[in-house]
């Protein structure tokens, strides 16, 4: 049967174009497109459970995305040819859909959701990321899955001042903004995105521009899905409630929850009272209406709670710990904490706390990417940790959470621009997050900042962040952003906005907003506040450690770089490796060689000064070419009959026959008449003999020429 299949284009504006197309493929799905620009094809599905699982009180969803290698003519790299675990890459664009996508369900809707979005097909102009976004929408709007509020995602860049929407990998080289940005036709719902110092203003400019972008994507999806005659949504169980419940839970809780949460405790003894007053509701009801209704109970005193302490914000300007809205908790920071590693730092600002440490390798050791739509290596990363016990908590450890790369690689691009092109390094940072209550990733950016300093590392500008918050109240108007959130607040809150810099400007960001139509001014006012509150950051910072060290620890390896013309690379390397194997053994040193243009990359890592010394003596000892003409010094090391051999001090090993006749001005019968063994002195280096066909050097060239004896003339007779 000849497939149906209805096509939509969005027009971009600048002779590029992306299609939406439906009828063809995977048509057993709830929902699926093909998206498509220029080459590049993304096949996104949706597929819901007719029924939530029994006992589920919150949305199980799963947003997957994969690329394949064959949609880039390639093969997968390892021993087995097929694809394994998903790359950091493949999960960051997960998330990024799927913190769009999560807030706009129902919220009574609990059945088991699964999105999958591949790419089929690669072109190197387009980056598939950006489109991931626009995909699941679309798939979900050809659904009968209630999901009414449609969304996309857009990538903005900033080329010579002009924004560009999707811009190409080459383009974005070239630009001061990479951001990601997803929202609704009426409200922005996440920014994600590195920056090289913009103002706030340039911020909200940039994520405009896209949202007007976003806006025309929205308007094909509405249009593919009227033509399509997708407009069934499925009828599902509703969630159970019971007002009666509702009441005697807030009668019996919201007062003592209040009380709490203006008292200004700390996370631990809120934590046990709010335990204590749950258990206090829970004993006003019997062992049958908590059998029947203890689901209830559990969910309305969160509810409940949550409405507590966000009116506690909004009536008093307190929060769970005391502090004023604009208010940071005390910091206090430590560098080169541990003595072993090449820099770490600590900190920790109230009950959050972040180990930073820093690792200095050669290129060897840079992190390759080696992905469908990317080849590459990274010469700067930084991994976080986030284990169990930094919230008090005994959980399974299941390897890398898509959590834990997500807001390693956020602190990781808040970093990066400010690592000098120069440096010779490949640097790793590892965060441990020891304690966490709200933004452990900020205190990651500022222990990787000291961290890098203590390791010195000359760093263009230090770098500090801070996570905002927002409580707001659609009834009445009312609303608040809170600098330096707690977890709480994190979980209670309309928004989680975390902001990055130096004191000139944003190097990072990234926002979730968990609530619709979040005005303009809201966010304008929780970017003004987050530049004071980064700012506040950023001098205690620099009270601990105001600049870099000069130097690398002395257990740290110092990295030498030099060029050698590409012919003299088999020469250092040596048959089988052979004379660098060697010579990386006899100096304590690691030798990396990368040729480049046709030249010689070396890179020589080492802690002995010496030992580096040595291997760049040898280096110039292979790669040495005398100057026709040049004077050079040299030592005996060896007398003949015809003259003596002789030894480039600057190039040892380097040796060259001085020829008796090149000795002195005079006869010399004898060569220990002029030199003898371990004597020093200059040569001329006067090329190849054409005779002997031999390097030719004089050391009588040096030396100034006796006038010549006059001829007597014979007696007239």
């Amino acid at each position: 049967m000849i497939p149906n299949v209805t096509k939509e284009i969005i027009d971009l504006g600048d002779g590029r174009s992306i299609s939406i197309e439906t009828g063809k493929l995977a048509k057993q799905a709830d929902g699926s497109v093909v998206v498509q620009m220029g080459d590049t094809m993304l096949l996104a599905t949706v597929v819901s459970a007719r029924k939530a699982s029994p006992g589920i009180d919150f949305l199980p969803l799963t947003v997957d995305y994969r690329e394949k290698f064959a949609a880039a003519g390639r093969f997968p790299g390892g021993f087995f040819k097929r694809e394994a675990r998903p790359s950091d890459n493949e999960i960051l664009t997960m998330r990024l859909v799927d913190r769009v996508l999560r807030p706009l369900f129902p919220d009574d809707y609990h059945a088991e959701t699964q999105v999958m979005i591949q790419l089929m097909s690669h072109d190197n102009s387009v980056m598939p990321d950006a489109l991931a976004g626009l995909a699941a929408s679309a798939a979900l709007a050809l659904s009968d899955v209630p999901f009414a509020t449609l969304i996309s995602e857009v990538r903005v860049a900033r080329i010579d001042g002009k924004f560009v929407i999707n811009p190409s990998r080459e383009q974005l080289a070239l630009s001061d903004i990479d951001m990601m940005i997803g929202a609704s036709k009426d409200s922005i719902a996440m920014v994600e995105g590195e920056m090289k110092e913009i103002s706030e203003k340039e911020m909200v400019e940039a994520i405009k521009f896209a949202h007007e972008a976003i806006k025309v994507q929205i308007a094909a999806q509405e249009r593919l899905k009227a033509i399509a005659g997708k407009n069934i949504v499925r009828s599902y169980d509703e969630e159970r409630s019971d007002e009666t419940v509702y009441e005697k839970v807030r009668q019996a809780s919201y007062d003592k929850i209040y009380a709490v949460a203006s008292a200004g405790t700390g996370k631990q003894e809120r934590t046990e009272k709010f335990a204590e007053i749950k258990e206090e509701v829970k004993a006003a009801f019997t062992e049958e209406e908590l059998a029947e209704n203890g689901d209830l109970v559990g969910k309305y005193f969160y509810k409940t709670q949550k409405e507590a302490v966000r009116n506690v914000i909004l009536d008093l300007g307190l929060r769970l710990d005391g502090r004023k809205t604009t208010e940071i908790r005390p910091i206090w920071c430590e560098v080169n904490y541990l003595p072993s590693v090449h820099g770490s730092a600590l900190f920790t600002r109230g009950e959050t706390q972040a180990l930073a440490t820093v690792t200095l390798g050669t290129s060897r050791e840079a992190n390759q990417i080696d992905s469908p739509t990317e080849q590459g290596e990274e010469k700067f990363y930084l991994h976080y940790n986030f284990p169990p016990f930094s919230t008090g908590e005994a959980k399974p450890l299941r390897g890398t959470s898509r959590r834990e790369v997500g807001h390693g690689n956020l602190a990781q691009r808040a970093l990066k621009n400010m690592i000098p092109a120069e440096n010779p390094y490949t640097i790793r940072i590892v965060s441990e997050v020891l304690e966490s209550n709200g933004s452990s990733s900020m205190a990651t950016v500022c222990a990787g900042t000291l961290a890098l300093m203590d390791a010195g590392v000359q760093m263009i500008k230090p770098v500090s962040g801070i996570a905002m918050g927002l409580i707001s109240d659609e009834k009445t108007g009312r609303w608040a952003v809170l600098s330096d959130i707690l977890g709480d607040e994190d979980h209670l809150g309309d928004m989680d906005f975390k902001v990055t810099g130096t004191a000139d400007g944003i190097t990072a960001c990234q926002m979730d907003i968990k609530i619709d139509g979040l005005a303009y001014e809201i966010m304008e006012k929780a970017l003004e506040q987050a530049r004071d509150g980064r700012l506040h950051i950023l001098g205690k910072l620099i009270e601990v450690l105001d600049k870099p060290n000069t130097d690398v620890k002395k257990h740290a390896p110092k990295i030498i770089k030099v060029t050698i013309p590409g012919n003299f690379i088999g020469a250092l390397i040596g048959p089988g490796g052979k004379v660098i194997q060697e010579l990386q053994k006899a100096t304590g040193t690691t030798i990396v060689i990368n040729e480049v243009n046709e030249q010689g990359e070396v890179e020589i890592l080492g802690t002995d000064p010496d030992g580096i010394q040595a291997v760049l003596n040898k280096i110039d000892s292979l790669t040495f070419k005398p100057v026709l003409g040049d004077p050079y010094e040299v030592k005996v090391i060896k007398m003949l009959d015809f003259g003596a051999v002789v030894e480039y001090l600057k190039a040892p090993g380097n040796e060259v026959l001085l020829h008796v006749s090149e000795l002195a001005w005079e006869r010399t019968e004898n060569v220990s008449d002029v030199v003898n063994m371990g004597d020093v002195f200059e040569v001329k280096y006067l090329g190849i003999d054409p005779k002997t066909r031999k390097e030719k050097v004089s050391r009588k060239a040096l030396l100034p020429r006796p006038p010549r004896e006059e001829k007597k003339e014979a007696p007239k007779q």
